[in-house]
């Protein structure tokens, strides 16, 4: 009977932590989703200056600034680092997609303006 209360304590503790979890999940995905908004509107103000989809510079001051968050937070910082690279390897995929599709929008413009006038 007692290995049956311990289990079903087990349990309980379990299903605690898997709640907690499943709810920094949705935050994660939540704070992602806004990450992601704020890196395309600077995708954005990039492709309209002409400015090129990645910014090493940036990017190392980033993994560095993450890898000590990481050790601050017990973390492991080359976990970080392979987290951010992951996700600075996407915006940067969404950078190169703005700015294709804003060079495209900029020749089309030039290309309607050209037929009208010719």
């Amino acid at each position: 009977m007692n290995e049956e209360k311990d289990m079903a304590d087990a349990r309980a503790i379990l299903a605690g932590y898997r709640a907690s979890i499943d709810n920094i999940d949705a935050a994660l995905i939540h704070m992602l989703a806004e990450r992601f908004r704020c890196t395309k509107a600077v995708g954005v103000l990039k492709a309209e200056h002409g400015l090129p989809p990645a910014d090493p510079s940036r990017e190392q001051q980033q993994i560095a600034r993450l890898r000590q968050l990481a050790k601050d937070a017990n973390l492991d910082p080359d976990f970080a680092e392979k987290f951010l690279n992951f996700v600075i390897r996407e915006v940067i995929r969404h950078h190169e997609q703005i700015a294709a599709s804003s060079s495209g929008a900029t020749k089309d413009a030039a290309n309607n303006g050209a037929a009208k006038t010719g």
